[in-house]
């Protein structure tokens, strides 16, 4: 599920949601990327407790990766960005601009 916590969740999304969790919970793996921390996850779900309760079984049998570093989308736009500064600058030096 990618992106928790993007955008919040209403009370009926968050009810929604704990009720994936819980059919899912010691029953299949479930992967999870986010730009918030579990702290935060109260102010993604309208409700703390269903935040709660849903934060009880995503971590008891869970592995948290933590990646920090800069945005893979955001290094690919800087580089598309360098490639065409450069291309823009070849054909300027050309005379073709």
């Amino acid at each position: 599920i990618d992106e928790i916590g993007y955008l919040p969740m209403d009370i009926q999304g968050a009810n929604l949601f704990f009720q994936l969790i819980a059919r899912r919970y010691e029953k299949t793996s479930t992967v999870f990327t986010s730009n918030k921390t579990f702290s935060q996850w109260n102010e993604v779900f309208a409700d703390v407790t269903i935040a709660s309760a849903i934060l009880d079984r995503v971590l008891h049998h869970c592995t948290v990766i933590n990646i920090k570093g800069e945005s893979y989308r955001l290094k690919e736009r800087k580089e598309f960005m360098r490639q065409k500064q450069q291309i823009v600058n070849t054909l300027f030096e050309q005379g073709s601009c």
